[in-house]
């Protein structure tokens, strides 16, 4: 019986290679990563390698120390798994484990094999890990309306967020297709099968797209721990409409969910309300049908109250890590700008890592040819 050091001297580290789908190479590359370290002198074993077949990997994995596996009566069979306990008895620096979403045989001692591996990470042995996107457990849902494939193995989404390194093996969608047709994947009987099924173009492009966004968004939330006053560089972009009472705040709207949609980015729309003003009736109705067409638009309409327009706006920005502002040229005279200076200018000093796309929207044209309302 193995007693677990309740107590180690640091947590291992865990670091996560993973792909779109099975095929894209993650466990190659991480045997290649773990004789690369054994040669600088690193123990380097393996925990649990999953070959199906592949000829590449198995001969990558030769000269590697492999843990034996634990044997599980089933019947008359003989079932194997991986053995955590001679994993933690044998503690070497780092183990290599495959397919950390997979389900332990029935009799095993824990049910998923992540947990096996948080209980080595514990014993405060280095883990490297491999997995694919759809095993993320947040992301089942969306996965089985890609793919219309159920997945029922998942890992929980904390693996990810807690793993010091993610790894993402990325091939195009066509070279893993290739790899299939060669039989570098599967065996020849099931080629075709895959390749009409999961492994259609357009569910790889999709998966390769959830792998290299959820990897993104781990980095930028982890930068964004490290530096708690939000001074990091943003992954993904964001877009901010800033909408008003006047009647162009509906193609700036338009024009800012058009942006998003571009750019695949979440849309926001916010309103400063003036605490020493109150809107009158057709005022309220505006911004009410202004929040509507910003959730036709799948967007988050944003309240927010300030007598300091140009600082509320630029505070909702930091908050929501916005990339990209929509607003409407300012419907101030020239006069009124050279004296005051416009909403534009204020903002384009105080942001500055921040895109700022000025709409000429009616009202303005009509104001420069004179035809507009006057403020």
């Amino acid at each position: 019986m193995v007693k677990y050091c309740m107590y180690p001297s640091r947590r291992g580290k865990h670091k996560i290679f993973i792909g779109m789908a099975p095929g894209v190479g993650k466990t190659y590359k991480m045997l290649e990563e773990a004789h690369s370290l054994k040669s600088e002198g690193i123990d380097v074993v393996i925990g649990l390698l999953e070959t199906h077949g592949r000829k590449e990997t198995a001969e990558k994995a030769a000269g590697l120390e492999v843990v034996p596996r634990r044997e599980i009566s089933r019947g008359a069979m003989t079932l194997t798994e991986m053995d955590t306990e001679k994993i933690i008895a044998r503690s070497p620096q780092l183990i290599l484990i495959d397919e950390l979403a997979h389900t332990n045989i029935p009799g095993s001692p824990r049910e998923k094999r992540y947990q096996d591996v948080e209980i080595i990470l514990n014993a405060g042995i280095d883990v490297y890990s491999t997995m694919n996107i759809q095993h993320l457990e947040s992301l089942n849902d969306l996965v089985a309306r890609i793919t219309g494939v159920i997945v029922r193995e998942r890992v929980p989404d904390r693996f990810l967020e807690e793993a010091e390194e993610i790894i993402v093996v990325d091939i195009t969608p066509e070279s893993l297709q290739e790899r299939i047709r060669e039989g570098k994947v599967y065996a020849a009987a099931k080629i075709d099968e895959s390749l009409t099924n999961f492994f259609r173009k357009p569910n790889l492009i999709a998966l390769r797209e959830l792998a290299l966004r959820e990897v993104a968004d781990n980095v930028e939330e982890q930068a964004l721990s490290a530096n708690p006053q939000g001074l990091v560089c943003n992954i993904h972009e964001r877009v901010l409409v800033c909408v008003s009472t006047y009647a162009n705040s509906v193609q700036l709207l338009r024009r800012g969910a058009r942006l998003a949609n571009y750019m695949n980015a979440p849309l926001y729309v916010v309103f400063v309300a003036d605490p020493e003003r109150f809107l009158t009736k057709e005022e309220s109705l505006h911004i009410e049908n202004c929040e509507k067409l910003c959730q036709e638009f799948g967007g988050t309409f944003l309240r927010v109250t300030g007598s300091d327009i140009v600082k509320a706006i630029a505070q909702t920005a930091q908050k929501y890590r916005i990339t990209q502002i929509v607003i409407g040229e300012s419907q101030r005279s020239r006069w009124q700008i050279l004296l005051r200076g416009s909403l534009t200018q204020k903002l384009v000093k105080l942001l500055k890592n921040i895109d700022l796309h000025i709409i000429a929207t009616d009202v303005a044209r009509n104001k420069e040819q004179g035809t507009g309302d006057r403020e």
